[in-house]
């Protein structure tokens, strides 16, 4: 039985031991840590930020979703270009990218990537590319001339929506 508990108190104490040795020396320059991880002017640093505690997992607010796309720009954008066939849409960043689609009396193909970066409507927030079949740009003036049919349609919807 003596043995038994002389085993177990010097297991104990190798055990401590090898856990004591893990700790290092602080301020010996072989365990200092490099400048990117003791910096408290790092924002990145999970140590020294104060936003990043065990309960900020919690509160992931509305730092992530701003939305800042014109939602007439993104409504008349999706109407005039109904002829067209919706590839991918993304809300929160304001890209809309279509297929190849023939538009109503006309005889080539046109796809289309629309980019609203802004949530005013204003024509420098739309931004939009079309393509023909042969992946070659179309004329400035058809991209103009969709371009001006978005931001009409956009401004016909914002004056319906002030008059309730």
């Amino acid at each position: 039985m003596a043995l038994r508990t002389a085993c177990k108190m010097a297991i104990s104490a190798l055990a401590l031991t090898a856990l004591g040795a893990c700790g290092g020396g602080f301020g010996s320059p072989a365990t200092e840590r490099p400048a990117q991880y003791t910096n408290a002017n790092n924002p990145n640093n999970i140590e020294t930020n104060s936003e990043n505690t065990i309960w900020s997992i919690f509160n992931r607010g509305s730092k992530d979703t701003k939305i800042s796309v014109n939602k007439y720009l993104w409504s008349a954008s999706l109407e005039v270009l109904n002829f067209l066939p919706v590839q991918s849409v993304d809300p929160f960043t304001g890209v809309i990218v279509t297929g190849y689609g023939t538009p109503p009396g006309g005889g080539r193909a046109y796809r289309a990537t629309v980019l609203i970066d802004d949530p005013a409507l204003d024509a420098r927030s739309l931004n939009v590319a079309l393509q023909s079949s042969g992946g070659r740009p179309v004329a400035k003036a058809t991209s103009r001339a969709v371009e001006d049919a978005i931001l009409s349609r956009a401004r016909e919807m914002r004056i319906s929506d002030s008059k309730f």
